[in-house]
């Protein structure tokens, strides 16, 4: 009798009975009376070097953030930082970059910093189950899922539908006429990214209206007006005759709107021009955008929930899709 023994018939996380044979952390009466029962009952003794060993677990939670500088995830972040304090314990924000493994990264930081639970905002689908079980503490997906064959009693996940999302923006662009359609996201062919899952959406929608898919007409660029802005003038310039431009981020569609209007051109007169997020910086653009809005403050608020019930083996691993939210604000026009 081991102490994963131990966690399968109490029905609770490794890390749960350690804290309760510890009697550290957080962790309910009923779950830590239900722990000590199987314990008394199997003659369980712990050995003390693991005692010891895991008595050196910290109290911090760290929030590992892939895509920092896009400004959906600011209020998110704070929304985090917020419930982290509330609860008393400290935050660790983590900046991931591109082409680094969060779960890697995750799992070297654990190391060093013996942290008790783990948010990820932000970064790709491909993990796997192994990858997952080697974290060995609660953690959350925020913003992201994955797409692999994973139990998905061994994570925990916060996210919206991408692929529906974009549908429904890009359907919205073909019911006001617009057949060619552009579409601008960070790593839009790179399999299992954000980008690519909302590229998904897009050409769904397309299909469906019997609009053939042009490559010529997606672009890869960052989650920046800058690179949105660089990106739109790439596709101006390729004279495709664009009526409209469906952006994987707000940030991107405000450099896609100065883009448009720098080049003499009127939104909605000449582009049409929807975002996604439902950033604030959007809404009080000149034009106003049209976005995919998603709840990112309550996301976030949720996560933190869910991450704190696995640490106090209060729950199971579990998964919330939020609704997304087409909203029109006057940036779209029908053509004929």
């Amino acid at each position: 009798m081991n102490i994963k023994d131990i966690a399968k018939i109490s029905g609770v996380g490794i890390s749960t009975v350690s804290r309760v044979l510890n009697n550290s952390g957080v962790v309910s009466d009923t779950t830590r009376a239900k722990v000590l029962a199987v314990v008394k009952q199997y003659n369980y003794v712990p050995n003390s070097n693991a005692r010891n060993l895991k008595k050196t677990q910290s109290n911090m939670i760290a929030l590992m953030v892939k895509g920092i500088s896009n400004p959906f995830f600011g209020n998110m972040m704070k929304e985090v930082e917020r419930q982290v304090h509330l609860r008393g314990y400290p935050l660790m924000i983590q900046h991931v970059e591109d082409g680094v493994d969060e779960i890697a990264a995750a799992m070297q930081l654990i190391k060093e910093k013996n942290l008790c639970g783990i948010i990820f905002m932000g970064g790709t689908y491909d993990h796997s189950e192994e990858e997952f079980r080697q974290l060995g503490v609660p953690f959350v997906l925020t913003t992201i899922t994955t797409l692999k064959d994973v139990d998905p009693s061994v994570y925990s996940s916060v996210s919206i539908d991408d692929v529906q999302s974009a549908y429904r923006a890009t359907n919205y662009l073909i019911s006001l006429g617009h057949r060619n359609i552009c579409f601008l996201a960070r790593f839009p062919f790179k399999e299992n990214t954000i980008g690519s899952r909302r590229l998904l959406g897009y050409k769904k929608a397309l299909e469906e209206h019997g609009i053939e898919y042009d490559p010529a007409l997606v672009e890869d660029c960052e989650y920046a007006p800058s690179s949105g802005f660089a990106a739109a003038k790439r596709l101006m310039n390729k004279n495709l005759g664009i009526t409209a431009m469906f952006s994987a981020s707000d940030a991107i569609a405000i450099g896609t709107a100065k883009a448009v209007l720098s080049s003499g051109l009127s939104i909605p007169g000449d582009i049409s021009i929807v975002g996604f997020d439902g950033i604030e910086m959007a809404e009080y653009y000149h034009p106003s955008l049209d976005t995919i809005s998603q709840p990112g403050v309550e996301m976030a608020h949720v996560s933190i929930e869910i991450l704190f019930d696995l640490i106090g083996g209060e729950t199971a691993n579990r998964h919330v899709v939020f609704e997304s939210m087409l909203v029109k604000r006057g940036s779209s026009r029908k053509i004929n």
